[in-house]
């Protein structure tokens, strides 16, 4: 019989921290009922971890819930890669072939791969995306078993400034180490983007608290990825800054106003001692120039409106009130929001929302990378299985250990029938010696 597999990601924002676990069945089927978060401040800065220690003490406490929740223990993770660094940079490779003998993977591969040859300054490839093939300059959606005499391959290079993987790496020096960086906004769109999306044209949004990522898709291929460095945060600063009070309470405030992003129609009323309309007109005027920022995104990546059929947006960010409202009638796209990967079964109502989508999105992805017969966790082992309490089960005695086992009292010997006769018969005859010497 086949053992399930352990699936655990790491996804660092920055406003939190969440690892979770998902269990693969030997059929395919993912489920998630684990998932342990740490919600912090300045901690990571546009998506980039300013206090390495700090967020290593964070994510050890939270593999260490993780392990508790699942009784075994955390032997690698996936984690997710994302910042204000991160965006693509598109790449050309081209190359003769001989037009007798078909084009293989194998070729393909070794393209794509001197697309890397050449460092980008200041900047680590991440990952390699990629986007267009031509055979003898026709484009084509698979080159791999056509004839041609050459071939041109477009890719994405997704790259990012050097510290945004050094400081991820020096999280992990614990002891567990990181089977594999992944790219969180590709996760997040191959894992809740349809096919059709992909192909009629879609704009991802992920708004998070410091940072709005945009991934761009056209023709099933990604064609731009960008990371802007403004987020929900920065709407409740200027807040903070204008009306002179705490960030919690502007983030209260922004929180509690219906529709902050139609200041004239915001009701007339005080919350947290803050007039509603004057706390959103900050609002208004500062989301204002977020959504001009991801609609310039468009002219960036080299196509129009009329190319993209639709946003999704997803993101703490994008919980605002009249945000969708807004987004759609600024920028004539329609705009609806995402929703958690159909491939992932839920199983825990607590932890099924829609800010949890990253890490979502990580445990799916990985799901796929992993290879047969290995996991993230091993489960620790006992004599009898059939004890799920871990108090229940029978205890094993560890070698050298004393045992205290009961003293055993020793039982009187029964005499036999023999034994007892002979004795009554010495008995008489000493009385009759008695009698004799009187």
């Amino acid at each position: 019989m086949e053992k399930n597999q352990y699936i655990v990601a790491l996804e660092i924002g920055s406003s939190k921290i969440v690892g979770a676990i998902a269990e693969k069945t030997s059929a395919g089927y993912l489920s998630v009922k684990h998932l342990q978060e740490e919600r912090h401040l300045n901690s990571v800065r546009y998506g980039i971890v300013q206090n390495v220690e700090n967020i290593k003490s964070s994510i050890n406490r939270i593999l260490k819930n993780l392990e508790g929740m699942v009784d075994g223990r955390i032997t690698q993770v996936y984690m997710g890669v994302s910042g204000r660094s991160l965006h693509s940079i598109v790449s050309e490779v081209n190359r003769s072939v001989g037009s007798t003998e078909p084009i293989t993977k194998e070729l393909i591969d070794r393209i794509i791969h001197e697309a890397t040859s050449t460092p980008i300054r200041n900047h680590d490839t991440i990952d390699i995306v990629p986007r267009t093939f031509y055979v003898d300059k026709v484009e084509t959606i698979n080159p791999v078993g056509q004839f041609g005499s050459s071939i041109k391959i477009r890719v994405n290079l997704i790259v990012a400034k050097p510290s945004l993987k050094l400081n991820l790496n020096r999280l992990m020096t614990f002891g567990i180490p990181v089977k594999d960086y992944i790219v969180t906004p590709l996760a997040v769109a191959e894992q809740i983007l349809s096919e059709s999306d992909r192909e009629l044209g879609c704009m991802l949004v992920d708004m998070g608290a410091e940072t709005t990522t945009v991934a761009i898709y056209r023709n099933k291929a990604l064609i731009y990825l960008n990371t802007l460095p403004l987020g929900g945060r920065n709407l409740t600063r200027d807040v903070m800054t204008g009306l002179n009070v705490l960030e919690e309470t502007a983030e209260n405030v922004k929180k509690n106003i219906n529709n902050p992003l139609d200041p004239n129609n915001v009701s007339n009323v005080v919350i947290e001692g803050l007039n509603a309309p004057e706390a959103a007109n900050y609002i208004s005027a500062r989301t204002g120039e977020i959504i001009a920022n991801i609609n310039q995104q468009l002219a960036n990546a080299g196509v129009s409106s009329d190319q993209i059929q639709s946003i999704v947006l997803i993101g703490g960010g994008a919980h605002l009130g009249g945000l969708q409202q807004k987004l759609a009638e600024t920028i004539k796209i329609r705009v609806r929001m995402g929703q958690n990967p159909p491939a992932l079964n839920i199983l825990n109502p607590e932890i099924n929302r829609m800010e949890y989508i990253e890490v979502f999105s990580l445990l799916a992805k990985a799901a796929d990378m992993i290879e047969e017969g290995e996991t993230c966790i091993e489960l620790n082992k006992y004599d009898d299985p059939t004890f799920d309490n871990p108090a229940l089960r029978q205890y094993v005695p560890q070698e050298n250990e004393v045992k205290n086992e009961p003293v055993k009292t020793k039982k009187p010997e029964k005499k036999n029938r023999w034994k007892k006769w002979t004795d009554k018969l010495s008995s008489l005859m000493s009385e009759d010696d008695n009698d004799e010497e009187q």
